[in-house]
């Protein structure tokens, strides 16, 4: 096991008919900015519900925040909390809004370039300050409502966004609230929760019994609740299951001393930034792909996937593997995610720009070990295509 650091201070709020709380959870004499996303949290009441709880506090709302939310969206969001004196901030939304109110914590006391915010990777961001922040999550998906990471677009790219400033004081995870969801993000949050546990998980053996445990138990708990929840959008046990699971898979426990590779999602996000194609659906293309190039590299841990998530356990190493992963893109099919490129409006020959973004963008050595070169990232995304 490698060494490590653990801290996450966010306060978990789970459970139906918590968001009265909300008067509690946020400070009594704070100047609040509400932030969110499109009109669905209006629609269906949410919005009403989190403005009515917050008493008679000083409250503004933002809304507008795009998937793969825009720098210069949240930059008009910077103006508001700067002119204001805003002093918290609330997220109600999904990953994109939460990881945009992290940039705007960060970036509204940030006395530079706010856009050299976005150049430090994954790395601590250079800041002494942060505005304090809670969540209200209304999509499981990316765990982004318990950690400390961001991502944010600008420029044609998207950057991460990195600080143990921004972890949430608080978040409300009530799966209710998640009923009214289209199918199609559903089955995105099942397959970007997924992917994020495979990141951390399927690498190279590191004797972390702890964490692989855990991570499996995730991985398997997925594989069961996903087609339930998707077709029994009601059903509380199961929604409750993939929204405590979409947490799990990205709060900082399960990476916890063990190599994390995150090729796929450096491959996808330029697949979301040139041509749309939504996050999870780009895990969903490249992650098989990624592994049918590198067997080598995670042949011990794709046997383990195998045997203890899939319950694989007859025919020679490769067969083995090679059913893991034809398993895997099974279920990101049977759950509606197309797996295939080709099937997403994009041409063969705009590989080309595919790999030119990576190159771009510094991700020229990716994954776990750092040796996968643009050759291998344009063999993968043409693996992905067919």
């Amino acid at each position: 096991m490698q060494n490590f650091d653990y801290y996450n201070p966010t306060h978990i709020v789970f459970g139906q008919d918590r968001l009265a709380e909300l008067n509690n959870l946020v400070p009594q004499n704070a100047k609040v900015l509400v932030l969110f996303g499109g009109g669905s949290v209006k629609r269906f009441g949410t919005l009403d519900k989190v403005l009515s709880n917050l008493g008679d506090r000083s409250v503004l709302e933002f809304g507008g925040i795009e998937p793969n939310p825009q720098f210069d969206t949240l930059m008009k969001a910077v103006e508001i909390v700067r002119a204001e004196k805003i002093d918290f901030l609330l997220a109600v939304g999904g990953g994109s809004v939460m990881d945009g109110t992290k940039f705007i914590a960060a970036a509204a006391p940030y006395e530079g370039n706010e856009a050299d915010l976005l150049t430090h990777g994954f790395g601590a961001l250079p800041i002494s300050t942060s505005i304090p922040l809670g969540t209200v999550a209304t999509l499981p998906a990316t765990g982004s409502e318990m950690n400390k990471g961001a991502v944010v677009s600008y420029n044609g790219g998207k950057y991460p966004v990195m600080s143990e400033l921004n972890y949430p004081k608080f978040s409300i995870l009530d799966p209710s609230v998640t009923f009214t969801l289209p199918k199609t993000q559903v089955a995105n949050g099942v397959v970007d929760a997924f992917v994020h546990i495979l990141e951390q998980y399927v690498t190279y053996p590191a004797n972390t019994p702890v964490q692989d445990r855990t991570a499996e138990g995730l991985l398997k708990t997925l594989i069961e609740v996903g087609p339930v929840t998707l077709a029994e959008p009601e059903n509380y046990e199961a929604r409750s299951s993939l929204v405590w699971c979409a947490t799990w898979a990205l709060n900082g426990f399960i990476g916890s001393g063990v190599p994390q590779d995150w090729t796929t999602h450096m491959i996808g996000h330029e697949l979301t930034a040139l041509f749309g194609i939504d996050h999870a659906q780009s895990l969903a293309i490249i992650q098989p792909s990624v592994w049918k190039l590198r067997k080598d590299k995670k042949h011990a841990k794709l046997l383990q996937y195998a045997e203890q998530v899939w319950d694989i356990r007859e025919g020679n190493d490769d067969e083995r593997i090679d059913s893991a992963i034809a398993k895997t893109q099974e279920f990101f099919e049977s759950l509606g995610v197309k797996t295939r490129l080709s099937e997403y409006d994009v041409t063969r020959d705009q590989i080309d720009d595919i790999v030119n973004a990576l190159e771009k963008h510094g991700m020229t050595g990716l994954s776990e070990t750092g040796d996968l070169t643009l050759n291998i990232s344009r063999k993968i995304i043409e693996d992905a295509y067919a």
